[in-house]
């Protein structure tokens, strides 16, 4: 039924299923990079380290639960010890970008103008929702190139 979970593990938590190869530009060799969206991208930030991951892509990490600000999980996403992209809507009630911190070594934030913890903008907003996903895939990319693809002096 829609809206309701399905009894036993919960498959969305599982570190393997967020785990995709990008290839690299020296010898054709990959490096992977895990990632997922909310509980996922705290699954992957827990996990991309032992499982070899050379980066580790957080869309929407639920800094903290909604409203509670005191009960940040930043320990986790600073705890990567991997390049890391968060993507992560402006208007999140689970984590506002303004919340992450500036300076963090190996973390990078991009932000969607307008966006929720979906990354789902206001029809009216300041960008349309085919421009937030284009900001997603861009900068995910870029990200990838850059601190994955491109960085032959990591992993």
């Amino acid at each position: 039924m829609a809206g309701r979970r399905a009894q036993g593990r919960d498959r969305a938590a599982d570190p393997r299923r967020g785990a995709a190869p990008c290839r690299r530009r020296d010898a054709g060799a990959y490096a992977l990079v895990v990632g997922g969206r909310s509980a996922g991208a705290r699954s992957a930030a827990r996990t991309a380290r032992s499982l070899g991951a050379s980066g580790c892509l957080a869309l929407s990490f639920p800094l903290h639960p909604p409203g509670r600000t005191e009960a940040t999980r930043l320990p986790e996403l600073l705890g990567v010890g991997l390049p890391t992209l968060v993507v992560q809507g402006e208007r999140d009630p689970m984590g506002r970008p303004e919340e992450f911190p500036d300076d963090a070594r190996d973390l990078d934030l991009v932000v969607v103008p307008g966006g929720d913890h979906g990354l789902k903008v206001p029809a009216q907003g300041e960008v349309t929702q085919d421009e937030a996903m284009g900001i997603v895939v861009e900068s995910t990319l870029e990200w990838l190139v850059r601190e994955v693809a491109g960085n032959r002096s990591r992993g």
